[in-house]
């Protein structure tokens, strides 16, 4: 396979890269510090034609799909890891939830809006005894007359006190569950009885906001179900396939990042007369975390491209989700161990890519639940 970008991609990748290294970069620190991406530099990704990168043109955007989507995540994270999952919660499972379980009409409707970044989207489906297993979820949704009424909690909401608009999941019919209970629907942040909770304090990615949502008697018209009645979960789960391969953009980003530290490190460092890149131990921890970092590129872009020409990538982007998130906890713990106690202080950039990069083996789906599924395809389908 040809893994060589188009004109199209090398200029948008120049554009990411630019933007990160120019914009995002200097103030990556200060994100940190504030807890929060500013909302211009939310703005400036919109102008620069960011958000529509995986939208078709006919609904106001580039048309560059999944593979287009991965290089700005990839990018974006090498900067900061908090911008990126902020970017990745509206323009991958949040609009890609429309694209993919929306009609005609509410993709004319929704996208066009989305892809300027104008309405800011973020995705629902985890709840508190819902994460791995949302087949569990409480949250109901009842119809009455034209309209349908929600009530219950999602929790783990990245993005959702500052987008305008929840891609939801709700139990339709209980008995069913996830074999044809669940149903997706668009809730505008603005609807009565619709809440924001406490939002979490965690280990990393700072800079990105993770709330609980509330819906108490939260009702939304039957024009704003996205897909059939019961049929949520196949979307949700179409939405991840996609979800967790931007996620592995987003890990080959940062792995990238801090390899690159470590190699300019390894080079100035001095120990025992010499730079610390001279000795074995030292060489051997950066061959294998290029090695891995050449896989991960290889696994993403070869499974984007499938996802581009519309064909079965579901195992691919579980195997790709899977790989990604295991190499970089490898990659990042190596560069903490190269940049010695220095890799330990706050004061430099490889202490924040450790503590960013350890939940994305377990947001998006687990390492364990991403074993399930590939292994229940492998022995469907064969190895």
């Amino acid at each position: 396979m040809n893994f060589t970008e188009t004109d199209e991609q090398e200029m948008l990748r120049g554009m990411a890269r630019d933007f990160t290294n120019e914009v995002i970069r200097p103030m990556a620190e200060q994100i940190e510090v504030d807890h929060s991406v500013p909302d211009s530099l939310l703005a400036q990704m919109g102008e620069l034609g960011f958000y529509g990168v995986a939208i078709p043109e006919e609904f106001g955007g580039s048309g560059l799909g999944e593979t287009g989507l991965c290089i700005v995540m990839e990018e974006l994270t090498r900067a900061s890891f908090s911008v990126a999952v902020t970017y990745g919660a509206h323009a991958s499972i949040g609009s890609q939830a429309v694209l993919l379980g929306g009609t005609d009409e509410q993709k004319s409707r929704f996208l066009p809006g989305m892809a300027t970044g104008e309405v800011q989207c973020a995705y629902a489906l985890s709840e508190a005894d819902a994460g791995s297993d949302p087949g569990a979820m409480h949250t109901t949704a009842v119809r009455d007359g034209d309209d349908w009424v929600l009530n219950g909690e999602k929790v783990w909401i990245t993005h959702g006190d500052r987008a305008q608009l929840i891609a939801v999941y709700a139990l339709t019919d209980k008995a069913k569950g996830a074999r044809g209970g669940i149903t997706a629907f668009l809730v505008p942040t603005d609807s009565p009885g619709f809440a924001i909770g406490k939002r979490e304090e965690k280990m990393g990615q700072l800079g990105s906001s993770t709330v609980t949502l509330a819906f108490d008697d939260v009702r939304v018209p039957d024009a704003n179900r996205l897909g059939e009645v019961g049929r949520g979960f196949p979307v949700a789960m179409q939405t991840l396939d996609r979800g967790r391969l931007a996620l592995a953009a987003n890990c080959l980003g940062c792995a990238r990042e801090a390899h690159s530290l470590s190699v300019i490190h390894a080079n100035q460092r001095i120990s025992f007369g010499k730079p610390i890149g001279q000795h074995q131990g030292i060489q051997w921890m950066l061959a294998d975390s290029a090695t891995e970092i050449y896989a991960m590129e290889s696994m993403i872009y070869r499974t984007a491209d499938l996802c581009d020409r519309g064909q079965p990538y579901s195992r691919e982007s579980a195997q790709t989700k899977l790989f990604a998130t295991e190499a970089l906890d490898k990659i990042v713990d190596r560069a903490v161990q190269i940049h010695g106690g220095m890799g330990y202080s706050a004061e430099f950039p490889v202490e924040r890519l450790y503590r960013d990069a350890r939940v994305t083996r377990i947001y998006e789906g687990t390492s364990e639940i991403q074993r399930i599924v590939i292994a229940r395809d492998v022995l469907k389908s064969g190895a």
